[in-house]
C-alpha cells in the first residue's frame, strides 16, 4: 500500500500539540512524498465564532475550507509543514468533530489519519466520550494517534 495522503486532523484543542502534530506527520509524510490534507473540524457554534472574529459577514458566500485557511492554528501548521517541503491542501469542515473527520477521510481517500488528544481515564471516556477514539472506530484507513502532554 503506497502512503499518497494523509490527513492530519485539528480542532480547537490541539494548539497545544501542533508541535508534535507536525512532527509526527513530517516524519511520515515526508519520506513518502506524500500530499498531507490539514482538516480543520468546527462545531456548529466555535464556527459562528471563527467567522465572527475573522470579521467575515454573516451574509458572506465562504466555506469552511475558506474559514479553516484563515484559522491562525492551521496557519502555523501548514507553513510548518510547507517549510519542511510537504504539499498541503486545507480542508475545512462543520459538525461533529469525529464524524465530519471520516467523513473528509474518505472523502479525500486518505491512507492515513493523523489524530491528536490527550490521556483519559477509562472513566472520562465513558462520562465525556472520546472523539479520537470514535475517529479510530470508525476511519476509513489506518489512524495515527499523538498524545499530547
Amino acid at each position: 500500500m503506497a502512503l499518497e495522503t494523509v490527513l492530519l486532523a485539528v480542532g480547537r484543542g490541539d494548539r497545544e500539540r501542533v508541535e508534535a502534530l507536525t512532527a509526527t506527520v513530517t516524519d511520515i509524510a515526508g519520506p513518502a512524498g506524500a500530499t498531507v490534507v490539514l482538516a480543520h473540524v468546527f462545531g456548529e457554534d466555535e464556527y459562528a465564532d471563527v467567522r465572527e472574529k475573522l470579521d467575515i459577514e454573516p451574509a458572506a458566500e465562504v466555506t469552511a475550507d475558506d474559514v479553516a485557511e484563515r484559522y491562525s492554528t492551521v496557519r502555523e501548521i501548514r507553513a510548518t509543514l510547507a517549510d519542511a517541503g510537504l504539499d498541503v491542501v486545507v480542508r475545512g469542515g462543520v459538525g461533529d468533530y469525529g464524524d465530519r473527520v471520516v467523513e473528509l477521510a474518505g472523502e479525500e481517500d486518505a491512507d492515513l489519519v493523523v489524530v491528536g488528544g490527550r490521556s483519559r481515564s477509562p472513566t472520562g471516556k465513558a462520562v465525556f466520550g472520546s472523539t479520537a477514539q470514535s475517529v479510530m472506530l470508525n476511519a476509513p484507513c489506518p489512524v495515527t494517534f499523538v498524545r499530547g502532554e
